[in-house]
């Protein structure tokens, strides 16, 4: 399982690497989570200046892709050249957005008339670009999901999780990155998030 993370100049820090080190638990299975940036350098809204492990253009070819939100999102959205190079396909691809990341989902035409979770910041550029807004952490709707709430990125990692490995190894991720003393709790609000919105067969699956 090939995973691009997206990640641009401005990037929320929470966002990117959250999602990743959750999904990167199941490297010892063959998955990997890639910082994707359109540049071989992307410095986050605080100031840290990483190395992308894949470009831009890689997104078109990994099985699953995140879009991760920041502080340069809505120049982001206006950049037709930069969109053009987000090539993605939600047949065959699992497709999630964090925060201001679904602003770029809605940008690309892939929410087709779905509702999406954003943060409360991003929630009225969202809702400017004609998509209803939830107040809820997670949704998702066949291969689209989004996430609103930087701490949220685990239920998208989750989401992927589910949708490709099972509840087990949902499970086994978040209960590694939980706090002690309150394992249980999160691997459950994770599970219990997410899982109303898997396909019908894979919902039944996992009672």
């Amino acid at each position: 399982m090939q995973i691009a993370v997206l990640t641009f100049d401005g990037f929320n820090e929470l966002d990117s690497f959250i999602a990743a080190g959750i999904l990167n638990r199941m490297r010892p299975q063959g998955w990997k989570a890639f910082i994707t940036c359109p540049s071989e350098t992307v410095t986050s809204m605080n100031g840290v200046t990483i190395q992308a492990e894949k470009p831009l253009e890689f997104a078109a070819q990994a099985d699953a892709v995140l879009i991760g939100s920041g502080m340069k999102t809505r120049d982001i959205a206006k950049d037709a050249a930069l969109l053009a190079q987000i090539q993605l396909d939600p047949t065959r691809q699992l497709i999630g957005a964090q925060c201001s990341g679904t602003l770029l989902l809605s940008k690309l035409g892939l929410l087709g008339g779905r509702p999406a979770c954003t943060d409360l910041t991003t929630k009225p550029w969202v809702i400017e670009a004609g998509v209803e807004v939830l107040d809820q952490p997670f949704y998702a709707d066949g291969n689209i999901a989004t996430a609103g709430g930087c701490l949220a990125s685990q239920y998208l990692a989750t989401w992927i999780l589910m949708r490709a490995a099972g509840k087990d190894a949902a499970a086994s991720a978040i209960h590694y990155v939980a706090p002690v003393g309150q394992k249980e709790d999160y691997v459950a609000r994770a599970i219990t998030a997410v899982q109303p919105f898997l396909p019908v067969q894979q919902a039944a699956a996992t009672h």
